[in-house]
């Protein structure tokens, strides 16, 4: 009979998925700013790569404040949403509309990171492991903060570009 799972098992598993998912990510972006022909949206990429790096030895630190190795676990969502990236890359090379679509794929990483950071601040909140909230909810801030910048940039220039380029 397979063992019953709890909470911190579920909690467990889900950190493997984001540590996973971030390791992912830190391959992909230097990628996505290569790609992207706007300096503003190569420049967050940029950004977001550094930012990543730091969620990643967050997630370590998580890992550590539970006794557990830093060990990462197929994260099928994620290998989807970057395969969609890859796939804007080689469709839209060289258009106008390139930038709206590495944005786009952008943001659905960040909203599938924000859903995930807030599921595990909120789990380790009821397992009591208040090391693990703090980590969590740093990285859950950036998270939310790049993908408002992402927004931003979105509406100032990134949509217009790829919008008035199919007008002319």
């Amino acid at each position: 009979m397979a063992k019953e799972k709890a909470l911190q098992d579920l909690f467990l598993d889900t950190l493997k998925d984001i540590y996973f998912a971030e390791k992912k990510i830190l391959s992909a972006l230097p990628k996505m700013a290569k790609a992207a022909q706007s300096p503003k949206l190569k420049a967050a990429f940029e950004k977001h790569l550094t930012e990543t790096d730091g969620q990643v030895e967050r997630l370590e630190q998580v890992f550590a404040s539970i006794d557990e190795t830093p060990k990462g676990k197929t994260c099928d969502a994620i290998m989807g949403i970057l395969d969609e990236g890859k796939e804007v890359m080689d469709e839209y090379k060289g258009m106008p509309a390139l930038d709206a679509g590495l944005l786009a794929a952008a943001q659905a990483v960040e909203h599938y990171e924000i859903s995930r950071y807030g599921t595990l601040r909120t789990w380790a909140n009821e397992l009591g492991y208040k090391d693990a909230v703090k980590l969590l909810d740093a990285t859950l801030k950036e998270e939310k903060a790049t993908d408002s910048a992402l927004t931003q940039l979105a509406i100032s220039e990134v949509n217009q570009h790829a919008e008035t380029a199919q007008a002319a």
